[in-house]
């Protein structure tokens, strides 16, 4: 079964971005977080999903905001 991938028409990228940052976490930080957590992404494709150069998938989003200790109403609320 394919994993949905989640189109990029709400900031998703830019909000990854901002909260990571606020949490003082670099990306190749995150990433490792995510792999050890068994989520499949690498620096980057983090660089593309927060550009909105790329889709997200489900399960990726999930982790981001299992790493980052955010919601969703955060990741997915527009500017």
């Amino acid at each position: 079964m394919m994993e949905q991938k989640i189109k990029q028409d709400i900031c998703i990228g830019a909000n990854i971005r901002r909260i990571r940052m606020e949490r003082g976490i670099r990306q190749t930080e995150l990433v490792g977080l995510l792999q050890l957590e068994g989520i499949a992404i690498t620096r980057e494709s983090l660089v593309k999903i927060e550009r909105g150069a790329q889709h997200i998938r489900a399960t990726q989003l999930r982790g981001i905001r299992n790493v980052l200790h955010t919601s969703y109403d955060e990741l997915l609320k527009e500017r």
